[in-house]
């Protein structure tokens, strides 16, 4: 069993990219430390304020984050930043490969779902539980205040196993 947890902070719009997780200009850096204030920088979202990601811990976003340039340095800025799970209707393929290989949680859940999660919880403070059992079953918990509601899902494959290992490196230094 894994669990990820933490603040959440909700970016209410399809399409985020890569350079808005970390733009193209801070590629050059040499550690992913160097990456840390750099996070979300240049993302455009009316009533956004970069300080709301300080502390969160589980980015919940609408469909095709991660989408744009292909770079690692976006899970990166993320993991850095110590959030270590994104919930998302769909994910651009090399960066949900990314988060995983990385030993982040990139859950796709129903659009409906994240829809319901924006309409209960985006106003209020939300803390989030994501447990994924070694079955692959998984869900997310949201909580505000008294308010609380859980969300299905499942995670299959060699992504599970990425997961459980904490990442590629986990992975192969157990398998070889």
């Amino acid at each position: 069993m894994k669990i990820f947890e933490g603040k959440v902070l909700f970016l209410d719009r399809a399409d985020i990219n890569t350079d808005e997780i970390i733009p193209a200009r801070y590629l050059t850096e040499m550690s992913k430390q160097t990456l840390k204030p750099h996070l979300l920088e240049d993302l455009t979202l009316p009533g956004f304020n970069r300080n709301d990601a300080a502390g969160a811990g589980v980015v919940i976003a609408r469909e095709n984050f991660g989408c744009g340039s292909s770079r690692e340095h976006a899970p990166w800025a993320l993991e850095v930043n110590g959030i270590h799970a994104v919930i998302a209707p769909s994910f651009a393929r090399i960066f949900r490969q990314n988060m995983f290989n990385g030993g982040l949680l990139a859950a796709e859940l129903k659009e409906t779902d994240v829809d319901d999660m924006f309409k209960t919880f985006a106003a209020l403070p939300t803390e989030c539980k994501i447990t994924v059992n070694n079955d692959g079953s998984a869900k997310a918990k949201l909580i505000a205040g008294s308010l609380s509601k859980s969300y299905l899902f499942t995670l299959g494959g060699f992504e599970l196993t990425l997961v459980v290992n904490e990442g590629w490196i986990g992975y192969a230094d157990k398998k070889y």
